[in-house]
């Protein structure tokens, strides 16, 4: 479960980063790191999921 937690902040630290850079005008940039923080949060859902589905079958 810590790779989860690991994963969900480091979405969060690179959507801070997003927005940092959109307040400097790196739009593009911003626009880049908010894929990046999907990205991140995606793959903490589905180990999440994958996860939760894996211990109810035992």
């Amino acid at each position: 479960m810590r790779h989860v937690y690991f994963r969900v902040i480091i979405g969060l630290v690179w959507l801070a980063a997003a927005f940092v850079s959109a307040l400097s005008g790196g739009f593009g940039l911003a626009g880049f790191q908010v894929i990046l923080c999907g990205i991140f949060w995606f793959s903490a859902y589905t180990a999440w999921k994958k996860e939760k589905d894996g211990k109810g079958e035992n």
